[in-house]
């Protein structure tokens, strides 16, 4: 995750103190020493969409009723007594931040028992959503329960959302979310995944974030995991990705010129912390050693280290899209004993990785600022898990590039 407005314009953001901070780059078991990882805990294989590019795969649940009460309990995964004993480990392993994810988080009944839990702990939550289950009510019963921030999923505006999320309408029922949550107070933004079929319409998404006066968006790099493998050919060409990277730093300048503030972020693809490097190079030479240092900090892609997964039936994997390399399951031993496990094959691998690296990551200047980038995007293009990220969108000069 690239936080393009704190690096662009010096902004302080929670997250940054997770990212940019002088341990996060040598700590193998969390953001820094001493804490645990951020942990995406999918917590229901249901879903009311059927989105396209669901890396999730999930199953399909009309979703009716206030806050998914038609959803089937058996479908949930974890029960409620041991999705709050998961939480209580989570909090002994000093998890600074717990994001809900699913599916569809709102399909789970149980779902602010557990906001509860970890929000008693003094641990961050954050729920990633499609918006559309957000009535007045649940805003108002999320802002009550502590949630820091929720963030709602649209990729495109009216009939272009909808294709992709598999359903009439729920672009107008997201938008109604996101206006639920501005009304009730709740902190909220935006998640957008570029591909081919809507890259066109990123200048309309901002558009879109500053007229429902929304603070933050995250533009995310498609992983073709889940059923994201059927529209794996939608990827952005390395020149596309460009060119909405170039897009995305003139908004959020322009933004920034008149003085509207908003969080701006990419996700998904750390290539994008060296493109705006040398961008600064050329553009901003003064700013650019700042720059690089932050990235270098944060040490690139830390899946296996400070990011974990753990799937609606107890998986933990590396990231949210690695669903097949699982590493242990937490009913059968704690979340802490799992990842700090020494001889665990995959963990000290991912932990180790610039050695296993081949082809351009192998060879790349940048794996202080990139680490390989995401082997589950490797994997699905190669069937190799330490081949080349094929999302790297640097050319083949820039990742020979030598910097002082």
């Amino acid at each position: 995750m690239l936080d393009l407005t704190a690096l662009l314009f010096d902004e302080n953001h929670y997250g940054n103190s997770l990212r940019y901070h002088p341990e996060a780059r040598g700590a193998r078991h969390g953001t820094r020493e001493g804490t645990g990882p951020v942990v995406v805990w999918n917590s229901t294989a249901l879903c009311n969409l059927r989105c396209v590019h669901c890396y999730y795969g999930a199953d399909f649940d009309d979703g009716s009723g206030e806050a998914g009460e038609k959803a089937a309990p058996e479908a949930h995964g974890l029960t409620t007594a041991q999705a709050l004993d998961f939480v209580d480990s989570l909090a002994g392993f000093r998890v600074p931040v717990l994001l809900i994810s699913g599916g569809e988080p709102f399909l789970r009944r149980d779902l602010f028992d557990v906001i509860g839990r970890a929000v008693s702990h003094g641990m961050r939550v954050t729920l990633s959503t499609n918006g559309t289950l957000i009535t007045p009510g649940v805003a108002a019963r999320v802002k009550d329960a502590g949630v820091s921030y929720v963030g709602i999923s649209l990729d495109g505006l009216g009939d272009t959302n909808d294709r992709f999320r598999g359903r009439d309408g729920a672009f107008d029922a997201a938008l109604r979310g996101i206006r639920n949550c501005r009304e009730a107070g709740q902190r909220m933004g935006l998640r957008f995944t570029l591909s081919r079929h809507n890259v066109e319409a990123l200048d309309s998404i901002l558009d879109l974030v500053e007229r429902e006066d929304i603070p933050r968006v995250c533009f995310y790099h498609l992983v073709p995991s889940g059923r994201g493998r059927g529209i794996a050919s939608s990827s952005l060409s390395p020149e596309e990705t460009r060119r909405a990277m170039d897009l995305i730093v003139d908004r959020a300048r322009d933004f920034a010129r008149r003085g509207i503030r908003k969080e701006i972020l990419t996700v998904d693809n750390h290539a994008d912390g060296v493109y705006l490097y040398l961008k600064l190079l050329k553009e901003d030479p003064e700013r650019a050693p700042r720059v690089l240092a932050r990235i270098r900090l944060s040490g690139g892609n830390r899946s296996g280290m400070a990011i974990a997964a753990v799937n609606h039936r107890g998986d933990v994997t590396p990231d949210q899209f690695t669903g097949s390399r699982v590493l242990g399951n937490i009913l059968e031993r704690p979340f802490p004993d799992i990842w700090t496990d020494s001889e665990q094959p995959l963990l000290k691998a991912l932990r180790d990785r610039k050695t296993k690296l081949t082809g351009r990551c192998g060879g790349c200047a940048w794996l202080d600022a990139c680490n390989g980038n995401l082997r589950a995007r490797a994997e699905a293009a190669t069937g190799d898990f330490w081949a080349s990220d094929p999302g790297c969108y640097l050319t083949d000069d820039e990742i020979r590039e030598v910097v002082a």
